[in-house]
């Protein structure tokens, strides 16, 4: 059950802003060998006009490591099923590269739970006689993703983009719980913690029972001493309460 007066588009924007360097680490790790972490720039509203006046979700300007030249990394998260949608990022590709003469770099996030078919990864224009476009992008589609993948992944975007993953309805608590047992583990300060917290909340909102489960689940994480204490630590300060 999702919190209906949560912005999602927003909280994936400043999760991607604030942890772009490690969402790029988590996905696209032969791209994050070549972008230079020091020269990354968020271009702010940048506009699409693709007859809508939409804004982009993220772009970033960054530049090749070792190299003076720069490229484009363009992210949109998808909400929703659009069967138009690979047309639509041809679309934001062709007037991102157009407007600023730079290579671009497409990925989409489709964050949504329905349907779970797989969904493309490319715009096609082909005639009998001839391919006139085969255009590429990036996805992440986290439902058909396991989050049992990401539990050693030592990322924060990891922590909280498991949330959304494949999730069958009894695991839900335990997810929370790893979720929060990993991110105790990323020494992170505290408002780039609770920015995590509260992505997960906003996807995993237990009702009483599972809260309960939850809870039951932290108190099941004694392997390590320390460890059980940074969660339940990390719990107590970024404002977790039972619920009865």
């Amino acid at each position: 059950m999702l919190r209906l007066t949560t912005d999602h588009d927003a909280l994936f924007k400043e999760l991607l802003t604030t942890y772009f360097s490690e969402f790029i680490a988590l996905f696209f790790p032969r791209l994050s060998r070549h972008l230079e972490r020091k020269s990354i720039v968020f271009l702010d509203k940048e506009i699409i006009d693709t007859g809508e006046r939409r804004e982009a979700d993220l772009v970033a300007k960054a530049r090749f490591r070792g190299k003076q030249a720069f490229f484009l990394v363009h992210i949109e998260n998808q909400s929703r099923a659009d069967g138009q949608f690979p047309r639509r990022m041809f679309r934001y590709f062709s007037r991102l590269h157009e407007k600023h003469g730079l290579p671009v770099y497409p990925i989409v996030i489709f964050s949504y739970e329905q349907p779970k078919r797989r969904e493309p990864e490319k715009y096609r224009v082909a005639f009998p006689d001839l391919k006139v476009l085969d255009f590429n992008f990036r996805v992440v589609q986290l439902n058909r993703l396991s989050w049992r993948h990401f539990l050693r992944r030592h990322n924060p975007v990891a922590s909280a983009l498991m949330a959304r993953m494949a999730i069958a309805p009894e695991d839900r608590p335990k997810v929370k719980a790893e979720c929060l047992r990993l991110l105790a583990t990323l020494h992170l300060d505290i408002r780039k913690a609770r920015l995590i917290s509260r992505f997960v909340d906003s996807y995993l909102n237990l009702n009483a029972q599972e809260n309960r489960e939850f809870y039951q689940e932290l108190d099941r994480i004694k392997k390590d001493r320390s460890k059980k204490e940074k969660v339940h630590g990390l719990r107590d300060k970024l404002g977790t309460r039972r619920n009865s």
